[in-house]
């Protein structure tokens, strides 16, 4: 049986402690592996033209420049390059600096690990996404509407990086059926896109990971 691809994943952080938790938690998914870590902008750069990640964790506040210069470094390596920005930063300016110089997605580091690593499945599968962590925090205001076992049979594989239509083929059911499921679970959830529906769910522990 073939081997499971894995992402292979380069980390610019400055934060050793930090640096190793992500390590810890990468390491136990089956389809994820650290390549690389770097700790300040010239490192990152020499690490991706020598490893070509499938996934860069950038974070914002990096030793001698900020990581918006050094996004836009990588995005001239490759423009296809696919980055994550990985930072403590809530403020509404840097995501909308960071999504408008090409990143592919935004997670503050106080939220769980497990979203993370939803959100580089997400990214490595081609889902580019804007921030939803403060959408999230306005959903979950509401009370939940209850999922269908269905609907959590569905929002599960998601979670695992299934694509609509391989979720149709595992479940037996039409790839229509699925989008209408989606579409329940999205506005139940008050979500913004699948992913997010996922992170809503994994935090309000309708979902482990």
């Amino acid at each position: 049986m073939d081997e499971m691809p894995r992402i292979r994943i380069l980390s610019v952080e400055d934060h050793p402690v930090f640096r190793e938790g992500l390590r810890a938690v990468l390491s136990l998914q089956p389809d994820m592996e650290l390549a690389t870590v770097a700790s300040n902008a010239v490192e990152a750069l020499e690490q991706y033209r020598r490893h070509a990640p499938d996934i860069t964790l950038l974070d914002l506040r990096l030793p001698g420049t900020d990581g918006f210069a050094t996004l836009a470094e990588i995005r001239q390596l490759n423009p296809d390059a696919r980055v994550i920005i990985l930072t403590t930063s809530e403020d509404d300016a840097d995501v909308r600096r960071a999504m408008r110089g090409g990143a592919s997605a935004y997670v503050l580091k106080s939220l769980p690990m497990q979203e993370l690593v939803v959100t580089i499945r997400s990214v490595y599968s081609g889902t580019k996404h804007v921030p939803h962590e403060f959408a999230a925090r306005m959903a979950e205001r509401f009370g939940d509407e209850k999922l269908t076992d269905r609907e959590l049979d569905v929002l599960k594989l998601i979670r695992d990086g299934r694509r609509n239509k391989q979720i149709a083929s595992d479940l037996k059911i039409a790839e229509a059926t699925v989008n209408f499921h989606i579409k329940n679970i999205s506005q139940k959830l008050q979500a913004n896109d699948r992913t997010h529906a996922v992170m809503i769910a994994l935090r309000r522990g309708l979902l482990e990971i």
